[in-house]
C-alpha cells in the first residue's frame, strides 16, 4: 500500500457501492472519504495542494473536473477511456486498474513535473474562455 494520504470527493452515500466504498476504506488512516463538495474556490484548494490529481471518470466527453484540473497545472492520472485521452491530447498518465495506478503513483512520479507543465499548457491552449467564445461564435456566422 502506498504512504500517500489520499483525499476522494464524491457522493457515498447515493448507491450500494459507494456506500460499501465508504465502510471498506474509512478504516484506513491514510484515505479520507469527503462529502460532495460544490464550492469550486474549495474544489480548487484541494486540487492545486494536491501532489497528483487522480481523474477516475469513464464516460461522457469532456468532464469538466478534468479540465478544471488541468488548468490548475497539477500532474493528472486519468482513467485510461476515449474521452480521457482526447481532453489531454493523451499528454498525461492513464491507468485501467488500481494495480496501474498503484504503479504510477510507485514508478512514475519523476514525470510528474512535466506531466505538470504539459497540462497547465494544453488546458490553457484548449480550454480558454477565449478560444470557448471565439469557437462559439464561428458557429452563428
Amino acid at each position: 500500500m502506498l504512504d500517500e494520504t489520499l483525499v476522494f470527493v464524491g457522493n457515498w452515500e447515493k448507491s450500494e457501492y459507494g456506500r460499501s466504498l465508504k465502510e471498506k476504506f474509512s478504516v484506513c488512516k491514510n484515505i479520507h472519504l469527503l462529502a460532495p463538495i460544490y464550492e469550486l474556490h474549495i474544489v480548487n484548494w484541494l486540487r492545486s495542494n494536491a501532489r497528483v490529481y487522480i481523474h477516475g471518470h469513464s464516460a461522457g466527453g469532456t468532464n469538466p473536473s478534468l479540465v478544471e484540473a488541468m488548468n490548475l497545472s497539477i500532474p493528472i492520472l486519468a482513467f485510461d477511456c476515449v474521452y480521457n485521452r482526447a481532453t489531454t491530447e493523451e499528454k498525461c498518465l492513464y491507468w485501467k486498474s488500481s494495480d496501474d495506478l498503484q504503479d504510477l503513483m510507485k514508478n512514475k512520479s519523476g514525470k510528474f513535473a512535466e506531466i505538470a507543465r504539459e497540462m497547465g499548457e494544453t488546458g490553457k491552449r484548449l480550454y480558454s474562455w477565449e478560444r470557448i467564445a471565439r469557437q462559439y461564435n464561428a458557429l452563428y456566422q
